[in-house]
Order: C-alpha cells, then structure tokens, then sequence
C-alpha cells in the first residue's frame, strides 16, 4: 500500500496558507510540548489496542475509498509495525504507520524489492517505510502534519535505528514529498494491484533529517524553507525530550495504561 499525502496539498501547503499565517515566525506555528499561547492540545497515540487499530482502520479506509483506493485496506499487526494516531477531544484527526525491516519485508517489497535489497544489502543500513497515512479533513494542518512526521522519526530512529526511509506515493505526489520533506525518487514508476494505481518509491536518508531543520530554522523566511516542514519540527530542545519521553519507562508504563504516548499543542487543528 501507498501513502498519500491526505490533503489537497496545492497552495496552501506549498507556502501560501491561512491569511497572516507564513507571516509568523517558525516558532510560533511549530507545535509545544507544554500548554501557553497555544489551546489546541493533541494526543500522539499508539494503536495499540483493539479499538484503538479499529478508530484508525476506519478512518484509513474512509479516506482511502473517497480517493478511489478502495476500502480493503487493513493494518499490519506484527511487532515491526507501529500505528500513530492524532487525536483531538477523543477524535481521532489522523493516522500514519511505520513499518520497520524484519524478517517478514515491508509492503513496498511488492513491487519494489530491487530497489529495497540494494539499501537492504548494504553495511550497517536498517530501512523502514511509511504507509497508511490518513487525516479526517481534507486539509490538515501543517503544524498538525509536521509535528506527526517528527514524532514519527524520532521514534524510528530512537527505537529501531533506522537508517533509510522510504514511501510509496503516487506520482503525482512525488512532488510535494520532495519539497515538504526531502524525499528522493527511487526507480520509476510502477502498478500498485492494492490500489489500482501508479506507485513511486521515494526515499530519504534518516541522518539528513536534523540537518533539514537546522537549514529550514536558518533561512526561515525563504520560500522553499517556507514550503517545508522542516520549519514546523519541533526544536532541537523539544526534540531532545521528545526522544526522551518516548523511549522512557514512563512512556511505555503510559502507554500501558491506555494513556497518550505523547501531548502536544497547536495554533491551529
């Protein structure tokens, strides 16, 4: 399965959004680890649990039929998987899945095992991908998207050691991968039977990430660092405590307890 960028990421994701809204300072859109100026709290999940994998199954495949993918699409279940859920007010707002290399292949194995086994192969590389990304409206927000991918990083590469990350999207979302995030194109293009559609492999380094937002905080009114997302991140301090918080004791004691991985605030929802 491929993922989507669930939005229609025209100009209001490349840079021109809400009025007043690329006028702010970075630090005033990316997303806090603690309540202040911003009231729009978000619980960063694990679906975990029963009903939790069902809510973000639901919405998964809501999203998915709308765009003509069907409604067949289910999540993966083993120990290399992990469902993040972003949720508002017990709403789930959206979804996205990392899986990690095991013995079992990604999905993307599918139809792109060539080009996977080359980085596979290669000394001290641990790849994983991203699928099954879905959000409840048709535009989420940026502050809301970028913090999920971050939360989603920090904790592929704090617990699994990931080297590599890939994706599969649809070639005509190759686009805003490359500007929002750095993804590279990996191959050409090819039929994905799951959904019936053109699928492009897209890779990005997982080292290259903090050196993103480093550049993206530097050059923070320029128009391409203004179309990443890197300048939503969250900061190198909140970074830090993030990767803390999710590899604590107390994070998995939570998460036990039913409890968020993680809350966050936000400008916007």
């Amino acid at each position: 399965m491929f993922i989507q960028p669930e939005a229609r990421f025209s100009a209001a994701a490349m840079g021109q959004a809400k009025p007043g809204f690329a006028d702010r300072l970075p630090d005033e859109q990316r997303a806090k680890l603690v309540p202040g100026i911003f009231s729009q709290a978000v619980d960063i999940e694990l679906a975990d649990t029963s009903d939790r994998r069902e809510t973000a199954c639901l919405l998964i495949n809501k999203r998915y039929a709308w765009r003509g993918y069907g409604n067949h699409h289910a999540l993966p279940s083993h120990r290399a998987s992990a469902t993040f859920t972003a949720s508002a007010q017990s709403e789930v707002l959206g979804t996205v899945t990392l899986v990690v290399d095991s013995d079992i292949g990604l999905a993307a194995d599918k139809i792109f095992a060539e080009e996977l086994d080359a980085f596979r192969n290669a000394e001290g590389r641990k790849i994983c991908e991203l699928s099954r990304l879905a959000f409840e409206t048709s535009l989420p927000s940026k502050p809301l998207l970028a913090a999920l991918f971050h939360i989603v990083f920090i904790y592929g590469y704090h617990h699994h050691r990931c080297t590599d990350l890939f994706i599969e999207v649809n070639p005509r979302h190759r686009r805003f991968y490359e500007a929002m995030l750095g993804f590279k194109p990996i191959g050409a293009p090819r039929t994905n039977e799951s959904v019936a559609a053109p699928s492009q492999l897209m890779w990005l380094e997982i080292a290259s990430i903090r050196p993103r937002i480093e550049m993206a905080a530097v050059n923070a009114t320029s128009d391409k660092a203004q179309r990443s997302l890197y300048s939503l991140f969250f900061s190198r301090d909140d970074a830090l405590e993030l990767a803390e918080e999710l590899t604590s004791d107390e994070a998995i004691q939570r998460k036990m307890d039913g409890n968020a991985l993680v809350k966050i605030y936000l400008t916007d929802l």
